[in-house]
């Protein structure tokens, strides 16, 4: 049983995306920018000082449970 919150099929392929483009980060204003603010409120993206959106440690932990090694 899921002990997190549900993450809908474009949010976790936005939080995919996170983790293919750092270091550099995904900036802003994207078709994701939805996603991204989602995962920024749940704690799994991050923006830096330049507004990118980065995957914080939770985020890739996140990814790795769910998109790399699904159940």
């Amino acid at each position: 049983m899921w002990t997190q919150p549900y993450l809908e099929t474009c949010c976790r392929s936005a939080l995919h995306r996170l983790t293919l483009c750092d270091p550099t980060g995904r900036p802003p204003g994207l078709k994701d920018q939805p996603c991204l603010e989602r995962l920024e409120r749940m704690g799994l993206a991050a923006r830096d000082t330049a507004g990118r959106y980065h995957a914080t440690a939770a985020g890739r932990a996140r990814h790795d449970d769910e998109i790399l090694n699904p159940p």
